[in-house]
């Protein structure tokens, strides 16, 4: 589940597509989350707090950049795609 905020993002849970290890649509999404991750830390300014383990990934933010809000948009748009693939059974959006 990807929750899409005014001031934070959340990904949580696994997508199921495939059993753990050779889920194509988790690591698709985690590896947009974690990229999203290091580009708002090594493009942007802003300030912004994470967590990450197994199954979640959460950023909170406050005013994001223009590059930062590019970013969040990206992802959203990238995330997007990837349900449309392979549907909303496996990835929602909310």
């Amino acid at each position: 589940m990807v929750k899409i905020r005014k001031n934070s993002l959340s990904i949580d849970g696994h997508a199921g597509y495939a059993e753990f290890g050779k889920d194509i649509v988790c690591a698709a999404v985690s590896a947009l989350a974690q990229g999203l991750l290091h580009s708002l830390d090594a493009l942007t300014d802003d300030e912004i707090s994470t967590e990450a383990e197994s199954g979640h990934v959460k950023i909170e933010y406050g005013n994001l950049s223009e590059q930062g809000k590019l970013l969040i948009d990206s992802f959203f748009i990238a995330v997007s795609d990837i349900q449309d693939a392979y549907g909303e059974e496996y990835v929602q959006i909310q």
